[in-house]
């Protein structure tokens, strides 16, 4: 395990918005939990899908995509609070 000083541009919380030495953009740091949450509510997706059913993989997709925009909202507000750009 290395040490290093990181810059913090969000609360400490899940999903902190944070720069990493030697990189140009800030990454978010998703905590263990969240990732697990994330890559099951994909699985929803994927199994509805496999079963057929559209309905059910539409609306887990939109829940889905609801977090990942909340998630991509707080990565761009840290980007324009601190006045950087973004990465795309």
């Amino acid at each position: 395990m290395e040490r290093i000083e990181a810059e913090l541009f969000t609360d400490g919380g899940n999903d902190a918005v944070l720069r990493l030495p030697g990189r140009r953009f800030p990454g978010v740091l998703v905590q263990g939990d969240s990732l697990h949450i994330l890559r099951s509510d994909v699985a929803e997706v994927v199994e509805a899908c496999e079963q057929g059913d559209m309905e059910e993989a539409r609306d887990s997709a939109s829940l889905l995509l609801a977090n990942l925009d909340a998630l991509l909202a707080r990565y761009e507000a840290a980007l324009s609070e601190h006045g950087i750009s973004r990465p795309y």
